[in-house]
């Protein structure tokens, strides 16, 4: 058995929910994971947002809008089919009432996880209802019912499994099975999710809790291409990944794959799969645990990023001077992503400004701190093992003409990394393309 996850944009319309029943009553009996509707959750989160400011007319308003979208499309994908459009319509006015409820009383953060609930709960009605109204005998498995995190935020995998298992057991005699991706429960039995594009993750969950033969990620664009085809013309997908390379892409800005999706799978063994629901016969992307050799894969971007030196004379021979800069960054929750040294300095990078006012005096107390805001993270990934020779430097030679502020090597064997400036981002990937891939084809 296999597991199918369908994004937003996959069931995003009528047409596109009709597309994805044809797509997986033709590959068989599998567990079909799916997002909510495209633009379902963002309005969910400004429904929330009017709720904390007790602007209750907003919110009403904002859910009657939607709800109307949702009328809309029940219309046209049930058509003359009464009884399963007032079926349908029956599940969806429920969940929308149910939004409505929450206009009475306080509003918190749990409220709110319950509110985003409702658009994995809206699009799984909607198909399930759709594909047993086209004869399809077709199961769902409430996640809700099954997908558990512990007190620690983590998934609780024999949790996972032995519900799913359950369930499973009782509708043996499916032909399909159609589950809420994103949603879960929480250590306390409280509606929770698995963060944004968790939908990923949750097909992730599923497919290590049943040993699924593959996942598939469906989306809209034909796998994971080896650079951002937004800024460079002429990107190809790529056709094979190890899980390294993968979660460094997907972590550096390949936005197609959500970066924790692939450990659950990676640890127990599972193939994943990048398809497009538009173009369901292209090849896509596979990536499993087998590494291709003396290869570049791909090339990704990460935007936002700030630089920050540490100076210190007094750093120099002094042991735990850089445990004392790390654990600033810890008391303030702030990840890492490159890190540079020297005899008398240190450069990282954040992602994240939110506490850098802080973290700046903090350091302050060690050395001279200098600041370099708008720099991109660009990430060159494949097997890139110390022992293979060039890779390096062809990947140097394509940016001889750009500024680098900082380079990080050695830390995985899948990646070598370059900070530049946000004006300088373009030119590098496209440069990078030029030297790595297309005078590759030429040769």
């Amino acid at each position: 058995m296999k597991v199918l996850k369908f994004g937003g944009t996959s069931v995003g319309s009528a047409e596109r929910i009709k597309n994805v029943a044809r797509l997986i009553i033709e590959r068989g009996k599998n567990i079909v994971v799916l997002s909510a509707m495209s633009g379902t959750t963002n309005t969910l989160v400004e429904i929330s947002d009017y709720l904390y400011k007790h602007n209750i007319d907003g919110a009403k308003e904002t859910i009657n809008a939607l709800e109307k979208k949702y009328n809309a499309t029940l219309a046209e994908l049930f058509g003359d089919n009464a009884a399963a459009l007032e079926a349908a319509t029956t599940e969806i006015k429920a969940c929308f009432n149910y939004m409505r409820s929450f206009t009475k009383d306080l509003f918190t953060v749990f409220e709110e996880k319950e509110i985003l609930a409702q658009g994995e709960l809206m699009s799984t009605a909607m198909m399930n209802i759709y594909l047993q109204s086209i004869g399809v005998k077709s199961a769902m498995l409430p996640a809700l019912d099954y997908m558990r995190t512990d007190k620690n935020g983590e998934p609780d995998s024999q949790y996972i499994k032995q519900k799913l298992t359950a369930l499973l057991a009782k509708f043996d005699d499916a032909d399909l099975y159609i589950t809420q991706g994103y949603i879960c429960r929480n250590a306390y039995g409280e509606i929770d999710n698995l963060q944004r594009g968790g939908s990923d993750y949750s097909a992730s969950l599923v497919g290590a809790a049943i040993n699924a033969e593959e996942i598939e990620i469906w989306t809209d664009i034909d796998g994971m291409h080896n650079n951002d085809p937004r800024f460079v013309e002429g990107t190809d997908p790529v056709d094979e990944l190890h899980f390294e390379e993968a979660a460094e892409l997907a972590y550096f800005g390949a936005k197609i794959l959500h970066p924790t999706c692939v450990l659950p799978a990676k640890l127990n063994n599972i193939p994943v799969r990048l398809l497009n629901t538009l173009c369901p016969s292209a090849r896509g992307t596979l990536i499993h645990n087998t590494t291709t050799p003396h290869g570049v894969k791909a090339v990704a971007a990460k935007d936002n990023i700030t630089a920050i030196k540490i100076k210190s004379g007094r750093m120099l021979l002094a042991y735990g001077f850089l445990r004392k800069v790390f654990e600033i960054f810890e008391t303030y929750k702030t990840p890492i992503d490159m890190i540079a040294t020297s005899e008398v300095g240190v450069s990282v990078t954040i992602d994240n400004e939110k506490n850098l006012d802080h973290i700046l005096d903090d350091l302050k107390k060690f050395g001279t701190v200098t600041i370099d805001r708008d720099m991109v993270i660009i990430c060159v990934v494949g097997d890139l093992e110390w022992q293979n020779r060039g890779i390096e430097a062809a990947a140097l030679d394509a940016l001889k003409d750009i500024p680098v502020r900082m380079i990080s090597y050695g830390g995985s064997n899948f990646n070598i990394s370059f900070l530049v400036s946000k004006q300088d981002k373009v030119k590098a990937l496209n440069l990078l393309s030029d030297h790595l891939f297309k005078n590759k084809k030429n040769q």
